[in-house]
């Protein structure tokens, strides 16, 4: 369980990386000024369709007052942020634990 976690964690954090360098290129090509791609654009870029299916499945089964502030937030950050915080969670979450040795006298 703990290597399915740090898999996941680093896939993540590979996916934030080229998020990130995408977000830089077209930074670059821009003539130099910022692009930050939120997950929504890149959500509906790449499959509009399971972004559509999603919040309905979303409103459906929980209710719209989910879908509204906590999802759309999330939607709204930096691709890369997004990626990067899950990686590291779940890296976090698996990492081997050391065992605490712990003196009574």
């Amino acid at each position: 369980m703990l290597l399915v976690l740090r898999s996941l964690g680093v896939w993540f954090l590979l996916l934030a990386m080229v998020a990130a360098v995408v977000d830089a290129t077209k930074s670059l090509a821009g003539g130099g000024q910022l692009v930050v791609t939120s997950l929504a654009e890149q959500w509906a870029a790449l499959s509009p369709t399971s972004l559509a299916a999603a919040k309905a499945a979303v409103e459906t089964h929980v209710g719209p007052f989910l879908w509204t502030p906590a999802i759309t937030t999330i939607l709204e950050l930096p691709t890369w942020l997004v990626f990067g915080l899950l990686g590291v969670v779940l890296y976090w979450l698996g990492r081997k634990r050391h065992p605490v040795e712990v003196y009574i006298n």
